[in-house]
């Protein structure tokens, strides 16, 4: 078992070593290798991985999701010794992609503002201004959220107003001048409140907790929940609806469709927008576009730019949000 554990690490560090971010998948190959400690299981096996990831209280893609990573891992341990047995694909069925969510601007603006007036007291201060910066971050750039929260100060060149994501695998990703005021208030206000309690010392990370640690991407997701349903544009309990991740569409829907207004050609442009994203593919027509159509009453198959912009009006990139909202004072 120990050495399972230390091949379990060499293999978490060579994918962070490639720039890989691991997301849920080290917590779940952690929680795979404590399985196998209670199983007294020495090798992985396809039983042991059916059994272990297959929970009847795991949506579809939860169990596919550990699946996946457990095939890595086996992948990765039958480069070492070649008779290891890696569970075979296709175990579990894949959930359906939740359908994307156009935030209007209207909407991205209450949202702001919202978090902007989150309740609070004078211990947990920093946090609507927290929160108010991080979704205004993720609106005007379709960062993920985890590359937001793995941020530090030292990714921003302040002077080209450009933002380094990653570590090994890193791109960069241009700032309109008003998010880099935006976020140059935010860590000047950041770094008064805790110069103010020393006590907490705060992590390498530009948006942390009110305590100075890490936020999480479930506890950002909840706060961003519980907005949305406070302002009317989700219902409370439930399970879909719009989500943090969908400010990530409208970015690359607004791209599109500024594109489409320029009259550029946009399937030689897809590239460019999959580039700066850090995708691997766009699937142009059946991810993107389609939604917005669907929105519009419109035909993907059929419609042109032209067309689009006379059903839905044209939805801009919203860098200009930064200018007409300011952090309350004070």
């Amino acid at each position: 078992m120990n050495i399972l554990k230390k091949h379990l690490r060499d293999y978490l560090e060579l994918r962070r070593g490639l720039g890989f971010e691991l997301g849920r998948v080290e917590s779940r190959l952690r929680s795979f290798v404590g399985f196998m400690k209670i199983k007294r299981a020495r090798q992985i096996t396809t039983k042991l991985a059916v059994e272990f990831a297959l929970r009847s209280d795991r949506s579809d893609s939860t169990q596919a999701g550990y699946l996946c990573a457990i095939r890595g891992f086996a992948q990765y341990l039958s480069g070492i010794e070649p008779k290891k047995e890696v569970p075979p694909s296709g175990l579990s069925r894949r959930g359906h992609r939740p359908q994307p969510y156009i935030y209007s601007d209207d909407e991205i603006i209450r949202i702001l503002n919202a978090a902007r007036e989150h309740p609070s007291t004078p211990r947990y201060a920093l946090k609507p201004h927290t929160l108010y910066c991080l979704f205004g971050l993720l609106s005007v750039t379709g960062m993920r959220l985890r590359e937001a929260l793995n941020l530090r100060v030292e990714d921003i060149d302040w002077e080209n107003g450009v933002l380094t994501i990653g570590r090994a695998k890193s791109r960069l990703v241009p700032l309109h001048k008003s998010a880099l005021q935006e976020l140059q208030t935010y860590i000047e206000r950041r770094n008064r409140f805790f110069a103010e309690r020393p006590w907490r010392g705060p992590v390498n990370r530009i948006f942390v907790s009110t305590h100075g640690g890490a936020l999480t991407s479930s506890d950002v997701g909840a706060n961003f929940r519980m907005l949305t349903c406070q302002i009317g544009i989700s219902e409370a309990g439930a399970n879909r609806g719009p989500r943090i991740h969908d400010l990530r569409h409208r970015f690359a829907v607004s791209t599109l469709l500024r594109w489409y207004r320029w009259g550029k050609n946009v399937d030689l442009l897809l590239p460019v927008l999959s580039t700066y994203l850090s995708r691997a593919r766009l699937r142009h027509r059946d991810v993107l576009v389609s939604d917005l159509h669907a929105r519009a009453g419109g035909s993907c198959g059929k419609t042109t730019g032209a067309e689009m912009e006379r059903k839905q009006p044209c939805i801009r990139l919203i860098s200009a949000l930064w200018s007409k909202l300011s952090f309350a004072s004070g």
